[in-house]
C-alpha cells in the first residue's frame, strides 16, 4: 500500500496541452529571432547577426576564438537563429514535444543549464569534424537532439498511474533508468537506431551538390550524446517516483 502523504504530494493536474513556461520562452526566442531577420532587420543588420550570433568553426580554429568570450557566447546564442521557416517550424514542433516533458521533470533553472550545456557540447562535435569550416551553424537542433537524448533514458515505458485511471502513464515518468537497463529496452533501441540513421541519411543528403544547404548531423549527434549521459546529473525525481517504487 502507499502512504497518503505521497498521494497528496504526487497528486498532480495533467491538461492534453501542458507546455511549461520556459518552453515557451524558448519558443518565443526562436521565434521573435526568425521574425526579425526576415521582415524587421536589413541585409547589413542580418549581416551583423551572422557574424556575432551564429557558431563559425573556423572562429575557433584560426581566429583565436577559445580565447574570446564573445566567440563562446557564440555557442548558445546561434541555438536561437534558424535558416528558414521549414527548420524553425520543424524545430519549435520537436521542442514542445520533448522540451515539455523534461521541462515539467527537471524544472526552469535546470532546463536553462540544460538547454545551455547540451548547445555548447553540440556546437563543439560539429568544430571536432570541421573545425576550418566557413559555414555558420545554426539551429537549436542540437539542445532539442539532447532532449530526445535524455527522453531515452526515461525508457518510452509505460508505468502504473496509481494516482488516477491506472491505465498508466508514459512521458518523463518513473525514475531514470541506469544506461545498462536502458540499453537493454527493445523501444530504446528502437528509437536510438531510427535516429542515428535518419540524422546519418540527412546529413548525407545534405553533402549532395544538389543542397543549398547543409544539415550539421554531427552537432545533432553531440547534443543527443550529452543529454543521454548527462540528463542524471540534471534529473529530478518526482513525487510519483517514489510512489511508483512503492506499487
Amino acid at each position: 500500500m502507499i502512504p497518503e502523504i505521497d498521494l497528496k504530494q504526487a497528486r498532480t493536474s495533467e491538461p492534453v496541452f501542458n507546455i511549461p513556461g520556459i518552453i515557451l520562452v524558448l519558443i518565443a526566442l526562436c521565434v521573435v529571432a526568425f521574425l526579425a531577420q526576415d521582415y524587421i532587420l536589413d541585409d547589413q543588420q542580418n549581416l551583423w547577426v551572422m557574424m556575432n550570433l551564429a557558431y563559425w568553426p573556423v572562429r575557433f580554429s584560426q581566429g583565436g576564438g577559445f580565447g574570446d568570450p564573445a566567440a563562446w557566447l557564440t555557442a548558445v546564442t546561434y541555438s536561437f537563429l534558424h535558416g528558414g521557416f521549414a527548420h524553425i517550424a520543424v524545430n519549435m514542433v520537436w521542442l514542445a514535444a520533448f522540451g515539455s516533458p523534461l521541462a515539467g521533470r527537471i524544472g526552469t533553472t535546470r532546463m536553462i543549464i540544460f538547454w545551455i550545456v547540451t548547445a555548447i557540447a553540440a556546437a563543439f562535435t560539429h568544430y571536432a569534424i570541421h573545425p576550418d569550416s566557413a559555414m555558420p551553424l545554426v539551429g537549436a537542433s542540437g539542445s532539442i537532439s539532447g532532449m530526445m537524448g535524455a527522453a531515452a533514458r526515461y525508457g518510452f515505458r509505460r508505468v502504473p498511474d496509481i494516482l488516477h485511471d491506472g491505465k498508466g502513464r508514459s512521458e518523463f515518468a518513473g525514475p531514470l533508468l541506469p544506461i545498462g537497463v536502458t540499453l537493454t529496452l527493445r523501444p530504446v533501441l528502437a528509437f536510438l537506431g531510427v535516429w542515428f540513421v535518419v540524422n546519418l541519411a540527412t546529413g548525407l543528403v545534405s553533402m549532395s551538390p544538389m543542397e543549398s544547404a547543409s544539415i550539421a548531423w554531427e552537432a545533432h549527434i553531440g547534443g543527443f550524446l550529452v543529454g543521454f549521459f548527462g540528463i542524471a546529473l540534471l534529473d529530478r525525481p518526482s513525487p510519483l517516483d517514489a510512489a511508483i517504487r512503492r506499487y
